[in-house]
């Protein structure tokens, strides 16, 4: 069974993380969880809370549910996976940093495979330089993440540029999961 790699660390993005941990294995591809230990991480619930009577500028999170990665960063080999999700949530703010997480996005991306990212993803995309010269979008706050990392960002929901898939957030995961899996079933992107 192909394989995809999904990085994440504490405060990844619930709805972002579990919705492709669940649909990618229904199209047959089994969802690699790695994270900067192989240990239980835990997910948040991130967003702008909609309660007009309590005005609220930032996202605000609140405990999720737990996922266990069971690989560390160090461990991991692109030629091991068919392609990479990246989740949003605080996490990519902190696992940007892993240098191991950085070497296999760049590996996964040279070697020519798709990469899916949501929200705050685009930060590890970003800091691994795999968006240079790449139309993007993302959460506005990540836009300009998104931009120092060289990507020209564009206000849509779901941007796809050569093999690279991106969505503002958990509202896109059907668009966004749509064009990861034709891409891994080696379709040609958009």
């Amino acid at each position: 069974m192909p394989r995809v790699l999904m990085p994440i660390g504490d405060a990844v993005e619930a709805l972002d993380t579990f919705y492709a941990y669940y649909r990618l294995p229904e199209d047959g591809y089994e969802v690699v969880v790695a994270g900067p230990e192989a240990r239980l991480y835990h997910t948040v619930l991130h967003e702008i809370p909609p309660n007009p009577d309590v005005p609220w500028d930032i996202t605000h999170e609140r405990p999720g549910y737990h996922l266990r990665a069971s690989a560390a960063f160090r461990d991991l080999c692109a030629a091991d996976f068919a392609g990479m999700f990246v989740a949003g949530g605080r996490a990519p703010e902190y696992i940007r940093y892993d240098k191991d997480l950085l070497r296999v996005t760049r590996e996964i991306h040279a070697a020519g495979k798709p990469i899916a990212c949501l929200c705050h993803g685009i930060e590890i995309l970003a800091a691994a330089g795999v968006i240079r010269g790449k139309r993007v979008t993302t959460v506005p706050k990540c836009a300009l993440d998104a931009e120092q990392g060289g990507a020209t960002y564009v206000a849509d929901p779901c941007v796809v540029d050569g093999l690279i898939v991106t969505g503002r957030g958990y509202g896109e995961n059907t668009a966004v999961l749509r064009e990861l899996i034709r891409m891994l079933r080696g379709a040609s992107p958009r």
